[in-house]
């Protein structure tokens, strides 16, 4: 008897001539939505977008969609994803959604199955400049006109991808969505933010957003006793009792008596705390401790606390989990990244003004951890009388003077200055022009205002124009040149290692980080998943070695076009230099090696830079050595 044949089913959709046809490829030569998006990328400049083989099953986090192509803000192949919106992508009966060309006008895409074999897809032009005007506005009102104009052709509730005014004016722009009940839009948006996946759809594709929906259901892979089995054979646990425990942190972690990104982070964070656009680096471990108390834990991580955490208001990202990581407060979800890039490091430390502006970013659609990048480098740069108010459309400077820092006034203040640089930001004639990076734009204004505007730009470069504000981690890590930053393909750990090591290290992370993103699997659950998740690939396809592998080649391929170039910054070279001196004097590690950087660092801190940076390449270099024949 013949083994059975398993198949990624692709649908090719042309934005041009809206012309579409399904293509199958067999497992096993491609496993999931990364490996099979590079070759497409790279084949038509493509965006894919999609879910893992294992969406829509009984296994927890299975569900995350992912979205890849060439970024337009990094220059590079780069991987977003977006948490459980790939449950319903499942109800089409496919794996993959491959988008070429590009639209005559903005349009709507519609995709519906419907008790049949076919699928249904329609473009309908649209006019974005109204759709982003309607009820919340920008990304929102691209769910809400989506809603209206199709939801009643779905049996089932569909779900809506949504781009905003960020995604035709700069090049990071984000993808938006949020699950639907009975017919309603619920406020839990998810997002694929990283990478300018938004500006990719919008400017390249012609396309402002995507609703979809079915009601294909394929048949489970396994019964949910024999996953039970698997996980007892593994861990002498349940699937849902070892899934709970690895997502203790995501819902809440009595250790801390906080849940979720945020409330976890910030009560652990103490001394390493990031704010004012990075200024804390250069400050004493005990006045940096001193301001976490006092500005965070009894008061912005207070307010968290209080308002979430204890009023137990938590949801998921549209799949049934026991992580329940999406804290809100009313129609605010509070992550760390998001209300950290828009909280403290703008010098924003109350959740009303951090609710404002993160807010704002969102329904304007933007990447906020990169959003929240640039605010802080503009308001670094007026304190500072680097730029003047008017250089940037800006009608006021920051309150940056943390000695007497009113955290619910000056907060406000620096929020609503914050939300008129984002106006700016999508102003078709704006003074903070962003269609082509922030990286170019700071080469611009360093030009004319002197070469101090770039260095308080913490960014990670690649190519010539590529550009991502950093994962916001006080650690070498976040800004290593890898193939892929601003995800977690890396280490963001806060233990010393020599750069060579470190880059060895973040090479392993990124093959744990792909493997997920290529199931489709949330790295929430990864405690669990980057374990078992192979075996599980061998026991439902009988190809574990085969799918290793192409992790492994996968990886090589990217890191082959890898084009990182060494930092620009000045403030890039002091957070490796400052987080190597509190290893040592806070941390007291005493460590040839950390003593050998350290005197490097003190004697030429750009050469030392230089060598740590290579240092940290090579390692990732020696580590990915699987290419392709």
């Amino acid at each position: 008897m013949a083994e059975k044949q398993f198949f990624l089913k692709v649908l090719m959709l042309d934005a041009s001539s809206g012309f579409y046809r399904l293509k199958r490829y067999a497992v096993g030569d491609f496993f999931g939505p990364v490996d099979l998006g590079i070759h497409m990328s790279f084949k038509h400049n493509s965006l894919t977008i999609g879910g893992g083989l294992l969406a829509g099953s009984i296994f927890p986090g299975s569900n995350r969609m992912i979205f890849c192509g060439i970024s337009p803000c990094w220059h590079g192949f780069y991987i977003s994803s977006m948490g459980g919106a790939a449950l319903v992508f499942d109800n089409l009966g496919i794996n993959q959604l491959v988008i070429l060309g590009k639209a005559d006008r903005p349009s709507l895409l519609y995709l519906n199955r419907n008790h049949g074999e076919e699928i249904e897809v329609e473009l309908v032009p649209v006019s974005p400049g109204t759709i982003w005007k309607m009820g919340r506005g920008g990304v929102y009102g691209v769910m809400e006109e989506a809603m209206i104009r199709f939801s009643g052709r779905y049996e089932t509730d569909p779900r809506v991808l949504a781009t905003g005014p960020a995604s035709r004016y700069t090049d990071f722009g984000a993808i938006a969505s949020a699950p639907v009940r009975k017919k309603k839009l619920t406020p839990v948006d998810t997002w694929a933010g990283r990478g300018g996946f938004g500006s990719k759809l919008f400017q390249e594709h012609g396309i402002v957003g995507i609703i979809y929906g079915g009601t294909h259901v394929d048949e489970d892979f396994c019964e949910r006793t024999v996953a039970d089995q698997w996980f007892e054979d593994k861990y002498n646990q349940r699937m849902a009792a070892k899934d709970i425990e690895a997502t203790t942190k995501y819902r809440y972690d009595p250790g801390v008596e906080t849940g979720g990104t945020f409330g976890v982070n910030y009560a652990t964070m103490s001394g390493n705390i990031l704010a004012f656009n990075y200024r804390t680096i250069y400050w004493r471990e005990d006045e940096r401790k001193a301001f976490h108390q006092k500005f965070i834990r009894d008061h912005y991580l207070k307010q968290f606390n209080e308002e979430t955490i204890q009023k137990k208001q938590q949801k998921t990202c549209g799949e049934p989990c026991a992580a329940v990581c999406k804290k809100m407060n009313g129609i605010y979800k509070k992550d760390y990244e998001p209300y950290q890039a828009l909280g403290p490091l703008c010098g924003i430390f109350d959740q009303r003004a951090a609710e404002m502006l993160a807010g704002h970013a969102d329904m304007l659609g933007f990447d906020a951890i990169a959003a929240g990048g640039i605010l802080a480098w503009l308001m670094d740069c007026l304190d500072e009388a680097l730029l003047a108010p008017d250089d940037i459309g800006a009608a006021m400077k920051p309150k940056w003077h943390f000695q007497d820092f009113d955290v619910v006034e000056d907060s406000m203040h620096n929020a609503e200055l914050g939300k008129r640089l984002l106006d700016e930001m999508v102003r078709p004639d704006g003074k903070i022009p962003l269609e082509k990076g922030a990286r170019k734009l700071a080469r611009g204004l360093a030009k004319g205002k002197g070469t101090p505007v770039m260095d308080r730009f913490v960014h990670t470069a690649f190519a010539r124009q590529g550009w991502m504000v950093p994962n916001q981690y006080w650690t070498p890590g976040v800004l290593a040149p890898m193939a892929i930053m601003g995800k977690y393909y890396m280490h963001y750990g806060s233990r010393f290692m020599p750069p060579r090591d470190l880059g060895r290290e973040n090479a392993l992370r990124m093959l744990q980080e792909l493997m997920l993103d290529n199931l489709g699997i949330c790295r929430f659950h990864r405690a669990w998943a980057e374990d078992l998740m192979p075996d599980i690939i061998e026991k439902i396809y009988g190809l574990k070695d085969r799918f290793l592998a192409s992790i492994g080649l996968t990886a090589g391929r990217i890191t082959s076009r890898n084009a990182s170039v060494f930092w620009e910054s000045e403030r890039n070279i002091d957070m490796v230099h400052t987080f190597l001196k509190n290893k040592q004097q806070v941390d007291n590690i005493h460590d040839p090696d950390l003593e050998h950087w350290l005197d490097l660092f003190d004697k030429d801190k750009h050469r030392a830079a230089f060598e740590f940076w290579y240092e940290m390449h090579k390692g990732t270099h020696e580590t990915l050595r699987n290419f392709p024949v």
